[in-house]
């Protein structure tokens, strides 16, 4: 037998002894899937099986009919006699409290049955609940033997304390499943640890995951059920990623993961419930489902997580969890140093930087010293505009500078009448702001260098929680809608009600569009016109409708900036504008030929090409 020969056998050798071994294992993940399979259908079996003899014994006349229907029926449900009884027993309830946590666990299932916020109030003042009594499911999915799901069966209680307390579920053929709870002192977070303890006769061998199950209807805590519902989603994170992923933000969604994550969060506009797994959960399922506003429950949502977790078999399997139960303040959740913070909608890493380094800092700072929420708007508003003073003033003098020359721009309206003669018109009114000294682009740039602090300014307030349920003037909370009419039933757009900041901020917005645009020159030019009816009209009542339901905060910093805005504009205007010296330096400059910059002369050759072409076509047209 030559070298080849041997060669060709020990591959095929090979080849055949890794799909022997390639087979036993799918036989064996094939044999565990069934087993579990036939218990779910064999307790099925028992259950439908137990529903029929009730069914029967209601119905049954008299003492003999009962006789022949407990005959034929099975003893149990469950193989494991433990198990049997547990799923029989009645449920018990422990209360753990500190100063912000009040949480009550049930034996049944051995999982919170309630937990309460105890520093806050719902909108109807009432106790805060993220979890209410029977609104959870905490419990987890095991094949040990038969497929058993924690939520069936009443835990004992070995340990209680203070702080802490410790359910088992023990089983006939060998240890028992523990659940031990932690609520740390002064804190939002409970921990959990789950431990399958000396079940290395009742867990097979080959089982090494298990499923675990939770989920919650949080109940509407908020005035407004749309703004609430907005700002209402899932999140998950994946770990040494730089945020969160999401899932709903106001609207029903699902997502299934098939790789590793580190937390999950049930997050309400201004509370969540988050779920953490140090040792990370393989893989999962979530989903969230918003309850309509008309439903009588009274309820926001249904979240659901389905994670599967994997464990190494061994005399005692520990897998810790982490619970937090609290309010979504930027800080607490940064202290955890987890990426917790990340979840409250800061806006993109422009706005978001700015909001966390900027906006937060000062917020928190001037609330050191002021109580009322606002004044502290008040002066953050003046602050920041006094800070980017030098961005909008360069914007401001050149418009108030084209405004000194409305005479002129009159005149060039007249003398180019046509449509055709746009471009010529264009060009004299490049060459007057020339001579001069005005650069009509000038102010555009730090114009557009404010917009993130106002897009910042509309991603903080809605999701800032030190406002909620402070009242300002007529506002009861400057976190929602202010109403002083409430139409008590539903407009289109505009919805149930009318918020007096959203209606003043529309008013300003119109007034302070009257004074900038009533002193620019009209012109005949139709996407002008178009424009300045944009400006005065259609952007004021838009506004006016977008934040009719968001927070009053909102409405009023707009309200606040319009204000400044005006008074900064009347003020360059009649202090540092003046008409005449402008038109002087027009006069002295009127025979020398404006100076053209390289953007200038682009343009001009533009123009003229667009010319030639127009000739071009009027060319084709008459042949």
């Amino acid at each position: 037998m030559d070298k080849n020969s041997i060669t060709g056998l020990v591959l095929i050798g090979l080849i055949l002894f890794g799909f022997t071994w390639y087979q036993s294992k799918r036989y064996q993940k094939q044999m565990e899937v069934q087993a579990q399979l036939d218990s779910i259908a064999r307790v099925e079996a028992l259950e439908r099986a137990a529903l029929d003899s009730v069914a029967a014994l209601a119905a049954a006349p008299d003492t003999a009919a009962l006789q022949a229907v407990l005959p034929g029926q099975p003893a149990s449900i469950y193989k494991d006699s433990l198990l049997e009884q547990s799923h029989s027993a009645e449920a018990e309830f422990l209360t753990l409290e500190n100063d912000k946590l009040a949480v009550t666990f049930t034996t049944k299932g051995a999982q919170p049955y309630s937990v309460q916020v105890k520093d806050y109030k719902t909108y109807s003042q009432e106790d805060l609940y993220i979890i209410k009594p029977e609104a959870g499911n905490y419990s987890i999915r095991l094949y040990a033997g038969e497929y058993i799901n924690t939520a069936d069966f009443a835990f004992s209680v070995a340990e209680k304390t203070d702080s802490s307390v410790v359910m088992r579920l023990p089983f006939a053929g060998g240890g028992y499943i523990e659940q031990k709870y932690v609520l740390r002192h002064d804190s939002y977070s409970v921990d959990n640890l789950l431990s399958f303890v000396d079940m290395q006769g009742v867990i097979p061998r080959n089982v090494s995951s298990f499923d675990l199950d939770f989920s919650v209807t949080i109940p509407r805590m908020e005035k407004g059920y749309r703004n609430e519902s907005q700002y209402s989603k899932i999140d998950y994170y994946f770990d040494g990623e730089k945020k969160p992923e999401e899932v709903g933000r106001g609207r029903n969604g699902s997502r299934r993961i098939d790789s590793k994550l580190s937390w999950f969060a049930f997050q309400q506009q201004f509370f969540s419930a988050i779920m953490r797994a140090p040792q990370q959960f393989s893989s999962g399922q979530l989903s969230i489902n918003f309850i309509p506003e008309t439903d009588e429950s009274h309820d926001l949502m249904a979240c659901a997580a389905d994670m599967r977790c994997e464990f190494q078999p061994g005399q005692t399997v520990a897998m810790p969890f982490e619970f937090y139960f609290g309010p979504n303040h930027f800080q607490t959740l940064k202290s955890y140093n987890l990426k917790y913070e990340k979840i409250i909608p800061l806006g993109g890493w422009l706005v978001g930087w700015f909001t966390r380094y900027v906006i937060i800092p000062l917020f928190n700072f001037l609330h050191k010293y002021i109580g009322n929420f606002g004044i502290i708007i008040l002066l953050m508003t003046i602050i920041i505009k006094i800070v980017v003073m030098p961005l909008t003033n360069k914007s401001y003098m050149s418009s108030a500078k084209m405004s000194a020359l409305k005479p002129e721009i009159e005149k060039l309206n007249e003398k180019y009448p046509k449509q055709e003669d746009a471009m010529k018109k264009q060009q004299a009114t490049m060459d007057l702001y020339k001579k001069a000294g005005i650069s009509p682009a000038g102010g555009c740039l730090p114009t557009l260098l404010t917009f993130p602090i106002l897009w910042a300014m509309f991603r903080f307030f809605p999701a800032s929680i030190e406002l909620r349920q402070q009242p300002f003037l007529w506002c009861q909370d400057l976190s929602a809608y202010d109403s002083i009419i409430d139409y008590g039933t539903k407009i289109p757009i505009l919805g149930d009600h009318l918020s007096l900041f959203a209606l003043l901020m529309a008013v300003t917005m119109w007034f302070y569009s009257k004074m900038t645009i009533g002193s620019q020159p009209a012109g005949n030019d139709p996407n002008a016109q178009s424009m300045r009816f944009m400006s005065l009209w259609m952007m004021p009542i838009m506004m006016f409708f977008i934040c009719n339901n968001l927070s009053a905060a909102l409405s009023y910093y707009y309200l606040l900036s319009n204000l400044f805005m005006m008074l900064q504009n009347w003020i360059l205007r009649k202090f540092f504008v003046h008409p005449e010296e402008i038109r002087a330096k027009l006069k002295a400059a009127e025979n020398k030929p404006a100076p053209k910059s390289k953007w200038q002369q682009r343009l001009e050759e533009a123009q003229k090409a667009q010319q030639a072409q127009l000739r071009e076509q009027q060319k084709k047209q008459r042949r």
